[in-house]
């Protein structure tokens, strides 16, 4: 279905593919499948302005894991998830850098829109403890947290909290987590998607704010997404394609415009997944420290 909601480079490109000729070469956008850990990796890079109308992405790097094995709960699965996500995310963060903000978006009272919230749990933060105690915490990187909230609760848009604290603490970079929609439901909750171009928050909802991007902010931004809904349509045109029925494309907007769907155990699949990202992020920003130390640190 060639009109779905999507957040996701990689699943961007699957669509054009599906709706081009076999041979035709998808203009600006660089491509490869590989593995990492174990899991299936997609990097896309888009290269010029041409590749980001046809994928409909801003220009940049987007990494797409896709954690088979999660949702199981394999044993082995956590440790490689982490391991995987910190390794790709390693690959966009500059050569050099000190100090870190992570930023928790959506609103965490809304399960399938609190991923940010929940990675931001399981940040080890350090800048206070870098600061007033460096015979102790000196060989940490400072690292900041905060979960902004939605502009429904505070009346202040994310990204206008987000500058104020860059503007004081001044950041080498800032890292944004965020839910995101997908157009398969095998996607949900099990693939991360890294980018260096930014996040608009609310944008797989419909209910795009303002973005945080470079431009915006002054700093580099890394995203980390994760979809956790699917949009309705896609599954009524999924199931119509594998039923041989012809659905006009005006009939699925009209679902699209008022439902979105999400796995019904979403508080679990938002704590795991959620404990995954953030343990990723801090063993890239706080070299060395293992699981067990994290463990202790955030107990």
């Amino acid at each position: 279905m060639n009109n779905a909601r999507t957040d996701l480079a990689s699943e961007a490109r699957e669509v054009w593919q599906e709706s081009a000729e076999s041979n035709t070469k998808l203009p600006g956008v660089w491509a490869r499948d590989t593995k990492n850990n174990g899991f299936n990796v997609t990097r896309v890079k888009i290269l010029d302005d041409e590749g980001a109308s046809v994928l409909g992405k801003p220009c940049g790097s987007y990494t797409t894991i896709e954690l088979d094995g999660i949702s199981r709960r394999d044993t082995e699965s956590f440790p490689r998830a982490i391991k995987a996500i910190a390794e790709e995310l390693s690959e966009l963060l500059p050569k050099s850098f000190g100090c870190v903000l992570v930023v928790g978006l959506g609103n965490k009272g809304i399960t399938p829109d609190a991923v940010g919230s929940s990675a931001v749990s399981h940040i080890m933060v350090t800048r206070h403890l870098v600061e007033k105690m460096p015979d102790i915490f000196g060989n940490m990187r400072p690292v900041s947290a905060v979960a902004p909230g939605v502009l429904g609760m505070t009346g202040v848009e994310s990204s206008e909290v987000i500058r104020g604290i860059a503007k004081h603490i001044s950041p080498d970079f800032i890292i944004v987590i965020d839910a995101l929609a997908s157009m398969k439901l095998s996607r949900l909750c099990k693939t991360v998607q890294i980018t260096d171009t930014g996040i608009i928050p609310g944008s797989g909802v419909g209910n795009a704010r303002a973005a945080i991007t470079r431009e915006t902010m002054g700093v580099p931004i890394i995203a980390l997404g994760v979809p956790t809904v699917v949009d309705i349509a896609t599954i009524i045109g999924d199931f119509a394609d594998d039923s041989g029925i012809e659905l006009p494309v005006e009939k699925l907007e009209k679902y699209s415009e008022r439902l979105l769907v999400t796995p019904k155990d979403i508080d679990v699949h938002i704590s795991d997944i959620g404990r995954i990202l953030g343990y990723a992020i801090n063993s890239v920003l706080q070299k060395g420290i293992s699981i067990e130390d994290m463990d202790e640190f955030l107990s």
